[in-house]
């Protein structure tokens, strides 16, 4: 089971957005057979498998075992993520995307949409590689915030310059910096 499944294609969002199969999908974490989905979420075994077969051809379920039941080859299925996630580019840009200033928050929207891109592929490719993930709050009071802005940009342009060379691991480095909730709230 992958870390992250990345749909980018329509049809594995239509078979994944529908209420009833994101619950056979949750059932589905730990490889079950239809008819055991089916006691627990009140259905009927062949209500399962139609759900199940939905997600079986889109890649986000896949069989992993098989057993006779009273004579009957029952299939075992399990998701084949912990998490799925939508690209934006299901959708596609509206419009020509655009030239943003980095203080912008179209610029921040695109930095994701990329770094989302970037994780997934990695998890089909190598989910084994070393990374990192830094999250934290910081208050900075509207008469600081250009020179906190200014020597963020400057902490991080030092460490492109210093990690910068041709030789070994090339890593991205994407920081995000956005206000958090309603400035009024104090929040």
């Amino acid at each position: 089971m992958r870390d992250i499944v990345y749909l980018d294609r329509i049809e594995q969002a239509e078979a994944l957005l529908k209420p009833q199969r994101i619950e056979v999908l949750r059932q589905l974490a730990e490889p079950r057979s239809c008819t055991e989905v089916a006691v627990e979420l009140g259905q009927t075994p062949q209500r399962v498998y139609y759900h199940v077969k939905r997600l079986l051809e889109a890649g986000l379920v896949r069989q992993v075992a098989e057993r006779r039941v009273r004579g009957i080859h029952e299939g075992i299925y399990q998701a084949t993520g912990r998490s799925y996630w939508l690209s934006p580019r299901l959708i596609g840009p509206i419009g020509l995307r655009q030239t943003r200033d980095r203080l912008s928050l179209g610029h921040l929207v695109d930095l994701m949409e990329d770094v989302q891109a970037d994780v997934a592929a990695l998890d089909l490719t190598r989910p084994d590689l070393p990374s990192i993930g830094v999250s934290g709050d910081i208050r900075v009071r509207p008469e600081q915030r250009k020179a906190f802005l200014d020597e963020l940009q400057h902490t991080l342009q030092d460490l492109f310059t210093r990690y910068g060379g041709s030789e070994g691991d090339a890593f991205r480095l994407a920081v995000a910096c956005y206000p958090k909730g309603n400035p009024d709230d104090g929040g």
